[in-house]
């Protein structure tokens, strides 16, 4: 029988397909292993420090005001101005008081004239007793009248005083040398006993306000040492102490107030400024240092790589603060644990890696690292 030409060629390709069908299985790729540097973390003493925002005050702050009621007639300054102490500042209309003083100078005269008119008669009396013309009892009656009219112009006299002294409370002066900081009243205007027309910060002194949260007022009360800067200067630095905490919190806030005295202030530190108070010694805690390169952020949660059996694995971390070298890292690691320090941000879950032989110690003071490890097929 004779074959057809597609059974031939079918005949043909047998073999070679055989031949493939035999063949051996490619070999699976081998797993990705990245060199990587590494610590072994260990936990020592630090200061964490604390850092408290505020605003420049002056120590002395006056909140001036009239002492008698009125209508304002003049103001004879301007929020910012320099003020000498004894300067005028605001004066109220003096009529109702130049009235108020006339009054009682007129009391004061009738007291007076009641006063003499009564001595005149006691010495006219007393030449009357002397030749039996008047008895001893008109003479008592009148010398007691006369003490009571005595009595009466004294008061009339300290009345015109009072009268006199708040004819001169119709002007405003300032108490110290200083800065015109707030004015609440404006010309035309009523104002009452004690009201605040004027605000002057004293020329001196100089303090930041911040508000401390209830878990460090102990910290900066033990600070030793406090350091104040300003926003617009951001390389000036000043001493500073506590000059006042107070008592109780802030029913809003539920902060306490503190008041940090500027040493030697300078031009620069104008009022009103964006402060900031540090306490370089607050907070002493146990923490471990690693560098910056060893943290990274999942969801926002800092993590780091903890290597275990050549494999890393996420570690949740919770940082005390940033440093000069890298972060102080208060929670999440246990000493003698081998943390990733370099290349983090290319590893994953399980990720085998190669670390150094022979790792070196990290703790609060300075995080060491080591080489990444030759690997087998890696180039050099």
């Amino acid at each position: 029988m004779r074959k057809s030409p597609i059974t031939l060629a079918a005949a043909a390709l047998l073999p070679w397909g055989t031949l493939l069908g035999c063949g051996d299985k490619p070999a699976p790729a081998a797993p990705e292993v990245r060199p990587v540097r590494s610590t072994i973390v260990q936990a020592a003493d630090a200061t964490t420090g604390a850092t408290y925002a505020g605003q420049v005050l002056a120590r002395y702050e006056s909140k001036l005001g009239f002492q008698t009621s009125g209508r304002v007639v003049a103001r004879l300054v301007e929020v910012g101005s320099r003020v000498k102490r004894g300067q005028p500042l605001m004066r109220l209309d003096p009529a109702q008081e130049t009235l108020h003083l006339s009054a009682a100078d007129a009391q004061v005269s009738g007291a007076q004239s009641r006063v003499d008119e009564l001595r005149i008669d006691i010495a006219r009396t007393e030449q009357l007793l002397a030749r039996q013309f008047a008895s001893q009892a008109e003479l008592d009656r009148q010398r007691t009248a006369l003490a009571e009219a005595q009595s009466q112009l004294d008061s009339a006299r300290a009345q015109r005083e009072i009268r006199s002294n708040q004819r001169g409370y119709t002007e405003l002066r300032a108490d110290r040398d200083g800065i015109v900081t707030a004015i609440h009243a404006e010309a035309g205007q009523v104002v009452s006993p004690g009201q605040t027309v004027v605000v002057v910060a004293a020329d001196g002194e100089r303090e930041v306000l911040i508000s401390v949260p209830e878990s460090r007022v102990h910290e900066l009360r033990e600070a030793k040492a406090l350091q104040v800067s300003i926003w617009a200067r951001p390389g000036q630095r000043y001493g500073g102490s506590l000059r006042e905490l107070a008592p109780d919190a802030d029913s809003v806030t539920r902060t306490y107030s503190a008041r940090v005295s500027v040493k030697d202030p300078d031009a620069a530190l104008m009022l009103g400024m964006t402060a900031s108070v540090h306490a370089a010694d607050a907070g002493r805690t146990q923490a471990i240092q690693l560098p910056l390169s060893a943290i990274h952020n999942r969801d926002g949660q800092p993590l780091v790589w903890v290597v275990r059996d050549h494999k890393v694995s996420a570690r949740p971390v919770t940082l005390a603060r940033a440093t000069q070298d890298g972060v102080l890292v208060a929670g999440g690691l246990v000493d003698g644990e081998e943390v990733v320090t370099a290349g983090a941000h290319l590893l994953h879950e399980g990720q085998a890696v190669a670390p150094a032989a022979a790792p070196a110690v990290a703790h609060a003071g300075a995080a060491a690292v080591r080489a990444p490890a030759k690997t087998e097929g890696a180039k050099p």
